[in-house]
């Protein structure tokens, strides 16, 4: 079922044109990535599926609700997590979480805060200050806030910049919970290995229009086939650094 639809998207700044049609679609349930350099107008896209910024042109519409029209019931919808992690450093996990569901009016917040604190290992650091979290657990506490209210899709607008590897790889594995759980994500970045990894499908956004989209098996027959060679395997930077530091990164 198609949760997400975009078609003919259109967004100009003066003479700057950021989407020159921009069309889309996204399932229940699956990762999508818009991957594309900085500038190339994702997080336009975002902005306007989260009704926080109006298209000059074309149509778009989330859970089957009109972003122009009914942009209330969008906004119940989505859930929107920005680059930079929302949290109050001041306040410990648990409060962060606990504030945003009464908030929210959400019946038992402090069941709602502790149930995603254990789904997102954040449980043994809950009651600490969140100024003593790596990045890694700030933006993974990020993640779990904007799911307070179960919105059916969330939105992770360039979730990974500024952590390093081993944070990425921790919020990785978040994204991926959230598609086990049924969630729809749209995630965009610029990191093109983080959209290898993660998405269902990819869509390369390149000066205002999609140039391509489709699964990672269609986005490799685009090349000619490999050609087959006989080398010695060499580990990857991925694997040497994984190797020395651990799988997961001690909470600090």
């Amino acid at each position: 079922m198609t949760v997400i639809q975009v078609q003919g998207l259109e967004k100009s700044y003066k003479d700057l044109h950021v989407l020159r049609g921009v069309d889309f679609e996204v399932e229940r349930g699956s990762i999508f990535a818009l991957l594309g350099s900085n500038g190339a107008g994702k997080t336009t896209v975002v902005r306007i599926l989260s009704t926080l910024l109006k298209a000059d042109a074309g149509t778009a519409s989330v859970q089957g609700f009109d972003v122009f029209k009914d942009s209330a019931k969008v906004r119940e919808s989505i859930s929107l997590t920005g680059q930079f992690a929302a949290v109050d450093e001041i306040l410990t996990g648990r409060e962060n979480l606990v504030l945003i569901a009464k908030l929210r009016h959400i019946d038992d917040p402090g069941k709602v805060a502790d149930d995603l604190l254990a789904r997102f290992s954040l449980t043994d650091a809950g009651g600490r200050r969140v100024a003593t979290y790596s990045g890694g657990m700030r933006r993974r506490l990020d993640i779990a806030m904007s799911l307070i209210g179960s919105p059916p899709v969330v939105f992770l607008d360039e979730p990974t910049t500024g952590l390093d590897p081993q944070a990425r790889i921790e919020v990785w594995n978040s994204v991926k919970e959230l598609a086990k759980h049924g969630t729809t994500v749209l995630l965009t970045t610029q990191y093109l290995d983080e959209a290898e990894k993660l998405a269902d499908r990819i869509a390369i956004l390149h000066e205002g229009r999609i140039i391509v989209n489709g699964t990672l098996e269609e986005l490799r027959q685009l090349l000619p086939p490999a050609k087959v060679e006989y080398v010695e395997k060499q580990p990857t930077l991925e694997d040497v650094f994984l190797t020395l530091v651990g799988d997961t990164a001690p909470e600090k």
